[in-house]
């Protein structure tokens, strides 16, 4: 994905694109080694029982396929963009910066800019939510990275072993990815257990012996780790909640932080992630509900809005005239 400003991308920029690079092919490195390792040596050089190789294979195939599969949609999935009518004008930005001495002037620049936007969230002190960097009003849900470079759309976390943030577009493959890639580590740990207790015993010979050995510490090594990860992401979707909004919960206009502000249901939450048809919840395809930009929220939050239409109006007259002092003649196109 492009950063903003890289137009001019010098040896620095591809260096450090690269290096991010780096944990994906760690990642890719160690299942291609597994798949080797369970495949070659495990099932086609130690397993004597053809019927055990059929059995083991088919069913390894599988679960490595669905891993695959979901990593590479988590990875290469675009983050999605911030719509234009969010971006604040020309006009309007120079005014913002120009009122940088008062946050009261700020905030009626955004207010206006956001008064007919589908935005529920603001800020701890119930300001409307903005991004200098892009100059965008921030959808709820919306934050930015510095790692992307740009505002990304109900935004988790940035994972650096996928090179990618962890947002609406991509969420449920991540969640897929994780939950494929525990029973991927589980299903190794369990059919290569006996192997693993042959060669302590000493009646497991050769040097695949050995890769067999490392095969099943890895995949116990990973498995842990991608239990307690799982639970948790399982545990947000049911809750209706990002990593993010785990740590600090969304402030909604006239309620404060409230962390059930997107609460659905338990139910309701998890088809906001994988969608209504049941024979497409565990498959990576995109089927979230929603377009990234709105959300439904609690009954109490529908009344939620940045500004009336009255008090925009009684506040008019005070905009025109800060901004004008700064553009004569767009006075009419800063407030409309």
């Amino acid at each position: 994905m492009a950063l903003p400003g890289t137009d001019n991308k010098g040896p620095c920029y591809w260096c450090l694109k690269a290096v991010k690079w780096i944990p994906v092919l760690f990642i890719v490195t160690i299942v291609a080694w597994s798949y080797y390792a369970y495949v070659v040596q495990l099932c086609l050089i130690t397993v004597e029982s053809t019927v055990g190789q059929i059995f083991y294979l088919i069913f390894f195939h599988f679960f490595f396929f669905m891993f695959c599969w979901s990593y590479a949609q988590t990875i290469f999935t675009d983050i999605g963009r911030v719509p234009n009518n969010f971006r604040i004008s020309d006009v309007d930005y120079e005014a913002y910066v120009h009122h940088g001495d008062s946050l009261e002037v700020q905030n009626r620049i955004l207010e206006n800019s956001a008064k007919n936007l589908p935005v529920t969230n603001v800020t701890i002190g119930g300001s409307v939510r903005f991004c200098e960097k892009c100059k965008v009003v921030k959808p709820d849900r919306t934050h930015h990275c510095s790692v992307c470079g740009e505002c990304v759309l109900k935004m988790d976390h940035h994972c650096p072993w996928i090179n990618n943030c962890v947002c609406f577009t991509n969420y449920k493959f991540f969640v897929l990815f994780l939950g494929y890639a525990l029973i991927y580590c589980v299903y190794i740990c369990l059919t290569s257990l006996p192997y693993f207790i042959a060669f302590w015993k000493g009646d497991l010979q050769g040097m695949g012996r050995f890769h067999i050995l490392f095969l099943f510490f890895v995949a116990i090594m990973f498995g842990v780790s991608l239990m307690s990860l799982f639970g948790y992401h399982c545990y947000l979707v049911l809750e209706n909640r990002t990593t993010l909004e785990a740590f600090r919960p969304p402030s909604f206009r006239g309620v404060g932080a409230d962390k059930y502000g997107f609460h659905l249901g338990r139910f309701k939450n998890f088809k906001e992630v994988f969608g209504d048809d049941p024979k497409q919840w565990f498959l990576p395809v995109s089927t979230s509900l929603g377009d990234g930009i709105q959300y439904p929220i609690h009954s109490r939050h529908l009344q939620s809005s940045y500004h009336t239409m009255d008090n925009t109006q009684n506040s008019r007259r005070d905009l025109e005239s800060e901004t004008s002092k700064l553009n004569p003649g767009h006075t009419e196109i800063s407030i409309l």
